[in-house]
């Protein structure tokens, strides 16, 4: 059977894991959406600029 810690001020550690996993989980997704709202945005910027110099 497994035991649950706990941790010096008496939270169970698996809980103070859960939610900081969630915490580092939540930042790593906003970082990646952040990149991908950046590449789309340049990819526009290079899109609308190639159109107004008339390049075929």
């Amino acid at each position: 059977m497994e035991e649950s810690k706990r941790s010096f001020n008496g939270e169970h550690v698996q809980d103070t894991c859960k939610s900081s996993c969630l915490g580092e989980r939540c930042s790593h997704l906003a970082k990646k959406q952040r990149a991908r709202f950046y590449i789309i945005r340049r990819c526009i910027a290079m899109l609308v600029c190639w159109h107004e110099r008339g390049d075929p």
